[in-house]
C-alpha cells in the first residue's frame, strides 16, 4: 500500500511538473509567441549583444504601430519596449558610441520612442530587470535619432541585427539595425 502510494505521489508530481514545462513527454514542444532572441557581434575585438523576445506580425499587418496599434496598448506608448516581455538589453564589453551618445561598457535596457512614424528615435535607459512594459524616463542614459528605411519585403518576426562596418577613419565601425512588419530603423556605433 506504501509503495502505491508513493508511486501515485511520484506520478502526480512530474504530471505537475509537465504540464508546467507546457508539454508531455514525447509531445512536441510548445511554440512561443514571442520566443527569446539574441543577436551578438564582435567589433574591434569587443562583444556587443543584444537579447530581446522577438513578437511575430501574425496576421496583422499594418496594425502594429502607430497610436490605434498594438503598440499603442502599452502603457509607455509611444515609448516602445522594441520587442515583448522582458525588456529588451544590449550589453557591451567596451565602451560604444551610439550616433553621438556615449555609452559605458556594460548592460543597458533599449526602448524605442515612435511618437513620430517617419524618425524613431533609440532610448539607451540604465534600468535593467524590467519587464518591458516597466519604463522609468529618469533613467534614460540617452536618446539617438534613427535613420527610417522601408525593408525590401515584410518583416515577420522582430529582428535586430549588429553588423561589423570594420575600421573606417581610425574607428572600429558598426550599425545596430531593428526591423519589424514594414519598418526598419538604424543607428551608427563605434567602438571607443
Amino acid at each position: 500500500m506504501k509503495r502505491l502510494l508513493l508511486c501515485t505521489g511520484i506520478l502526480f508530481a512530474a504530471t505537475i511538473l509537465f504540464a508546467q514545462a507546457g508539454s508531455a513527454p514525447g509531445a512536441p514542444p510548445k511554440v512561443q509567441k514571442s520566443p527569446a532572441a539574441k543577436e551578438t557581434a564582435t567589433i574591434g575585438g569587443k562583444t556587443i549583444a543584444i537579447a530581446y523576445s522577438s513578437p511575430r506580425v501574425n496576421g496583422r499587418q499594418g496594425k502594429i504601430f502607430g497610436k490605434d496599434g498594438l503598440i499603442g496598448h502599452d502603457r509607455t506608448y509611444p515609448v516602445w519596449r522594441a520587442g515583448a516581455n522582458a525588456a529588451t538589453t544590449l550589453t557591451t564589453d567596451a565602451d560604444l558610441k551610439i550616433g553621438k551618445l556615449m555609452v559605458p561598457k556594460g548592460t543597458y535596457t533599449l526602448y524605442v520612442d515612435i511618437a513620430d512614424p517617419a524618425h524613431w528615435v533609440l532610448v539607451v535607459n540604465k534600468q535593467t530587470g524590467q519587464w518591458g512594459t516597466d519604463y522609468d524616463k529618469a533613467q534614460d542614459l540617452g536618446r539617438v535619432p534613427m535613420k527610417m528605411a522601408v525593408p525590401p519585403a515584410m518583416v515577420e518576426e522582430l529582428k535586430y541585427t549588429l553588423k561589423d562596418l570594420g575600421k573606417v577613419k581610425g574607428k572600429e565601425k558598426g550599425k545596430l539595425t531593428l526591423a519589424w512588419e514594414n519598418m526598419s530603423a538604424s543607428v551608427p556605433l563605434h567602438v571607443e
